[in-house]
């Protein structure tokens, strides 16, 4: 077996493509429309049939697609929204940069995505203090699996607060039959190289079904101007515009998404099938399924994570901890209110889950020699 596996297989997705992404590269070259060129139109559709929601709207990365939103529902200073601890930064930054205030609810010990009953609990405290105003939920499709939308809307829909969907890892993957847009009022998502539909360099949409909502969105994305008079800026609004040629490249990606949201399906299933006594596997929401952006197991009480992964590496296979620390324990986040005072379940996700090579071009044999490497590591 050769050494040295790949955590995310880019180069052979890459060749699959070359061509195309060469001329449409080649195309925008000729053109000359760099920024908001044709392709930035044509991709926004694409999506938008894609996603099942309206209006899409491209911008320069996840990070700025969950700002949007909530710059454009006027949140800030008083406000609380709710988000999980067990997630990537950019989730509760957002939050942060409007000066309202990230609450951080815990997550569900075995989807690892945000627990509704902690969420209830969390604006119920907020509720009882009448310190803050709920305003917003961001729950985040963790590792690619969508979150449990239906009890969230709701929750959401008896509170009056707004839902945004974080896709970032989770763009593409549904529940109960549906993409997360049948419940969300606000769909964001990243198409950061190593996303599952990633550009080749930094990206994000921003979808939804509000048009009024869109069209404010569309505005900030371009310093707050004015659609018809572009030297007319009549909100304070940031530089999020996608380049051209990262949506000439998304195009052919999107293209074979379906076929490579398949692919990962189906080495998930079989990750799962033979590492289910030795691990324990991300477990899906009913019928869910996942894009599966990273594969990732909690490793059996008492092992040593550390042990397992420098055997791991010896043995050529390369891992990632997502995540070793959880938001409220980091440094910048520490001052946010916690649901409750604590969250354990994110506390002992951030112990004891670790993930392996996980694409869409991952073969079988390469995909045992992991199962059997991680065995081994778990045994020592």
């Amino acid at each position: 077996m050769t050494q040295n596996i790949p955590f995310i297989d880019l180069a052979t997705q890459r060749d699959r493509i070359r061509d195309k992404v060469d001329r449409r590269m080649a195309a925008v070259l000729d053109h000359g429309a760099f920024i908001l060129g044709p392709e930035i139109r044509e991709l926004e559709a694409a999506l938008s049939g894609f996603g099942k929601m309206a209006h899409t709207l491209s911008c320069a990365s996840g990070t700025d697609a969950l700002a949007l939103p909530l710059m454009a529902w006027d949140v800030k200073v008083g406000d609380a929204v709710f988000c999980p601890s067990f997630t990537f930064a950019a989730t509760a930054e957002v939050v942060a940069w409007l000066g309202a205030t990230p609450y951080f609810v815990d997550v569900d010990p075995e989807t690892f995505n945000m627990d509704p009953g902690s969420l209830e609990a969390a604006i119920a405290e907020v509720e009882a203090a009448g310190k803050l105003r709920p305003r917003a939920i961001i729950a985040v499709d963790l590792f690619g699996q969508p979150a449990d939308y239906p009890a969230i809307r709701q929750i959401a829909d008896a509170h009056g607060l707004k839902l945004i969907s974080d896709a970032a890892q989770g763009y593409g993957g549904t529940i109960d039959g549906e993409l997360s847009s049948r419940w969300s009022h606000v769909v964001s998502t990243s198409f950061f190289p190593a996303k599952p539909l990633g550009c080749y360099g930094d990206g994000g949409a921003v979808q939804t079904d509000d048009a009024e909502l869109f069209d404010i969105m569309a505005s900030l994305r371009v310093h707050g101007q004015n659609v018809e008079d572009k030297y007319d800026n009549i909100r304070i609004g940031m530089n999020a515009r996608m380049d051209t040629l990262q949506a000439a490249i998304l195009l052919e990606k999107l293209a074979i998404f379906p076929d490579e949201l398949a692919a990962r399906s189906r080495i998930a299933a079989r990750y799962s099938a033979r590492l289910s006594n030795i691990a324990t596997p991300q477990k899906l929401l009913r019928d869910a399924t996942s894009t599966w952006a990273q594969y990732t197991v909690r490793l059996p009480s008492g092992a040593d994570r550390a042990a397992v992964a420098a055997s791991l590496r010896e043995a050529g296979v390369p891992t990632a901890i997502y995540y070793p620390r959880p938001l409220h324990q980091q440094t910048a986040y520490k001052r946010f209110p916690v649901v409750g005072g604590a969250l354990p379940v994110s506390d002992a996700l951030a112990k004891d889950v670790i993930s392996l090579p996980m694409h869409a071009y991952l073969d079988e044999p390469t995909q045992d020699y992991i199962i059997d490497a991680l065995a081994t590591a778990l045994a020592a």
